[in-house]
């Protein structure tokens, strides 16, 4: 391998580890992505930071948990990319991100796809090369993007206009003169809603008469969660308002459908890079920014499709696969908890640049994994640690415990005996063979062990511990507003199928 390999980031929006074949998915059909775990490295246990887009995002890019950089909800205002959003906020600015450490040491760093971490239509972070979808969501079909600061409406199917530029930047870095290297944040949109009449339809009827979708489990609510007014029929029509009538059906083939879009286009890019000689100096990763649940738990949607927020791991666990041939070990599983935030730190000591912040950061590079298969813990032996608004969680192989400030509704799992997090121990009757004792000392151990963590890490300026994150949107940047004026509330809103 060269001094410095290529480097290409994969990164979904709302997928969960669940849905690939490569994580025991039989039905839907991704081989390259699988092919990639199998000339590779799969996490088995990787968590993304938060349960929606911008904060995961901005949490990978950065390595700072979201109360480190003070992005709490996804983007509602600032992106500066439509008539009722005019200002373009960089929410990032003056923090660090691991592209402009690339771009200092020699890198040419290009992004093509989803962004929504403020000021869209302006390049931002170290990328010379700038491609960005509007906003966080909307039409697979004919979208708006930004080619650097110029808005323009792009023809076709949307992953696929993200993967052609892709292409096209890899292409010209090949046929560049100079021999820099190169960084690639190629930024799918999918599987992120709308799950219906948007993707192709030979993919969609495939999926729609031929699956049983079996490994998506489809279970009640969650107890703790029974008392909050948001169920499945609004999370699906959360998406699709105008579709109240859709059926689980319908909305597991879009976005099957969306996934094997994504598969194409890695398929596409893997393609490439064999023909100009250069996979086996590329560095691919291929993750999502969040999970999502397609019945989990009885909902359709990520953290913030109930109320109070959740942290199911079917939202918090994400795929995470690293490949590249004769340089990382092949057809290796790790079961390590790993975290999003150990992305920048890893990435950074593979390629041998230092970042002068470290210190202050929680991740942990977890390269040896990757260059000898050795299966590690990195986390204070086995902690890993998420966080929405007022909702705080920590992680051991065995345990798992939410915190809800400033009174709950707390949780509480044993992992060993009900990975599906099915049994909330912290409910009336269900302590199993644990007495109530044994689940005060848990709860008390794991809270500490969390509030010492968090404590160490989170920037006051930052916290978002007693901020009224609602799931529907910031407004501002945090050390700007705070309050009511930084989140969207949370309204009730009540969809007929009439």
């Amino acid at each position: 391998m060269k001094e410095k390999p290529n480097i290409i980031l994969f990164l979904t929006d709302d997928q969960g580890a669940w849905s690939l074949g490569c994580y025991g998915n039989k039905e839907i059909r991704t081989p390259n992505i699988d092919r990639l775990a199998n000339e590779g490295i799969r996490f088995e246990n990787f968590f993304c930071t938060s349960p929606v887009c911008s904060p995961a995002r901005a949490s990978i890019l950065t390595g700072r948990i979201p109360s480190q950089h003070g992005i709490h909800d996804w983007l509602r205002i600032g992106n500066g990319d439509s008539q009722k959003d005019t200002a373009a906020i960089e929410y990032l600015e003056g923090l660090t991100g691991y592209t402009e450490l690339l771009s200092q040491h020699g890198y040419v760093c290009g992004q093509s796809g989803k962004w929504h971490m403020g000021a869209t239509g302006h390049p931002q972070k170290g990328y010379s090369h700038w491609f960005t979808t509007c906003g966080g969501s909307g039409t697979y079909h004919d979208a708006v993007v930004y080619r650097g600061m110029e808005r323009f409406q792009s023809q076709g199917y949307l992953t696929d206009v993200i993967c052609d530029d892709a292409i096209s930047f890899i292409d010209e870095r090949c046929n560049a003169v100079d021999s820099k290297p190169f960084y690639l944040n190629l930024a799918f949109t999918a599987p992120h809603s709308p799950h219906v009449d948007q993707h192709k339809p030979e993919y969609v009827d495939y999926y729609h008469d031929n699956c049983t979708f079996s490994d998506v489990r489809q279970d009640p609510r969650s107890a703790w969660s029974l008392k909050h007014p948001v169920d499945i029929q609004y999370s699906e029509t959360f998406c699709n308002p105008d579709r109240s009538y859709l059926t689980m059906r319908d909305l597991l083939s879009g976005y099957y459908a969306a996934i094997q879009g994504i598969d194409d286009a890695v398929g596409r890019i893997l393609t490439m890079l064999e023909a100009r000689g250069i996979r086996d100096n590329t560095i691919i990763v291929f993750m999502s920014d969040n999970g999502f649940a397609c019945g989990q738990h009885g909902i359709w949607g990520k953290g913030n499709c109930t109320q109070p927020l959740n942290l199911f791991d079917t939202c918090v666990k994400v795929p995470c696969i690293f490949s590249c041939p004769g340089y990382f070990k092949q057809g290796v599983t790790s079961t390590a908890l790993t975290s999003a935030y150990d992305f920048m730190p890893t990435l950074l000591d593979l390629i041998g640049i230092e970042n002068p912040e470290a210190s202050k950061l929680p991740g942990k590079s977890f390269a040896k994994t990757l260059l000898e298969g050795e299966q590690n813990d990195y986390h204070e032996s086995i902690n890993v640690y998420d966080e929405y608004g007022q909702s705080r969680m920590i992680r051991t192989k065995e345990w798992k415990y939410i915190h809800r400030y400033p009174d709950g509704p707390d949780e509480l799992y044993d992992l060993v005996h009900d990975p599906d997090e099915i049994f909330n121990l912290l409910n009336e009757n269900r302590y199993f063979t644990y007495g109530p004792d044994f689940i005060e000392a848990k709860v008390s151990e794991m809270k500490a062990r969390m509030e010492t963590w968090f404590n160490h890490y989170v920037d006051p300026a930052h916290d978002g511990k007693n901020e009224p994150v609602a799931g529907r949107g910031q407004l501002g940047r945090l050390e700007d507003v705070h309050g009511n004026k930084a989140f969207y509330p949370w309204v009730q809103v009540e969809y007929s199928k009439n």
